[in-house]
């Protein structure tokens, strides 16, 4: 048995996790330990504070005591809002304080972009268009080419989690763009493990979404490799590539 586990902030839609291991039909445990947000807000105060060592750390023991073999904190804008140096900080600091190999969900979306050999994407954001222009410029120092970016304008998490498939699918066909090779939803509040092998059908190209990622990086990290087609292309790509960040 494989176990992996997440630091996922506050309450939104952590259930993407107990579908995806089930989805995964395999021996691999996923385990998620809540951080504590502080104040839920797609601003980039907020969002600096929400990713800061101390609240990252204050969920590292719990998720210890899981048996966990790697560590993802599955948000996307509690990283990227670092900057690239400022994300790497982030988890050779979360590596150090869990003892464990770690990353997170911005450098699950480099890494899961690189895996499927695109170069050019387009962001379909939940967040706010200046949250969202921190992504963008993530994902260039990562060498990827941004070729749409939406913001949706949405401040909090809880507001994301509402969302259900009419929305969800709104947002990647307002976001996709002729000339992207992927489509990113980079968001771990929204829910989309259920809905990726559709979104994939509907746009016609491969679908990144931030909570499948998490859990692909965490399973990168351990070296494991799942096909479950059902979590997209994605989890469909054969061999494993082994990345190194530049």
């Amino acid at each position: 048995m494989t176990a992996l586990g997440f630091l996922y902030p506050g309450h939104s839609a952590e259930d993407d996790y107990p579908r995806m291991e089930q989805l995964l039909d395999s021996d691999i445990r996923l385990h998620v330990v809540h951080t504590d947000i502080g104040e839920d807000a797609h601003r980039v105060d907020a969002l600096l504070e929400m990713g800061s060592a101390a609240r990252l750390t204050a969920g590292v023991e719990e998720l210890r005591l899981t048996g966990a073999e790697a560590v993802v904190w599955a948000c996307t804008s509690g990283s990227f809002v670092f900057g690239w140096d400022g994300a790497h900080d982030q988890v050779r600091a979360l590596a150090r304080s869990a003892g464990l190999p770690a990353s997170s969900t911005s450098f699950a979306f480099a890494h899961a972009v690189r895996e499927l050999g695109v170069e050019r994407v387009a962001v379909a954001a939940t967040y706010p268009e200046d949250v969202a222009l921190h992504f963008s410029a993530f994902l260039k120092a990562a060498g990827a080419e941004v070729v749409a970016m939406r913001g949706s304008g949405i401040i909090t998490a809880a507001e994301v989690g509402t969302w259900g498939w009419d929305e969800v699918l709104a947002l990647a066909r307002a976001g996709d763009h002729p000339d992207a090779d992927a489509v990113l939803l980079p968001d771990t509040a929204l829910h989309t493990a259920a809905h990726i092998k559709t979104l994939e059908a509907a746009l016609g190209k491969p679908v990144l979404t931030a909570n499948q990622v998490t859990l692909w990086e965490a399973l990168r990290l351990t070296s494991r490799r799942v096909n479950a087609p059902r979590l997209g292309t994605l989890f469909t790509k054969e061999p494993v590539v082994q990345i190194r960040d530049q």
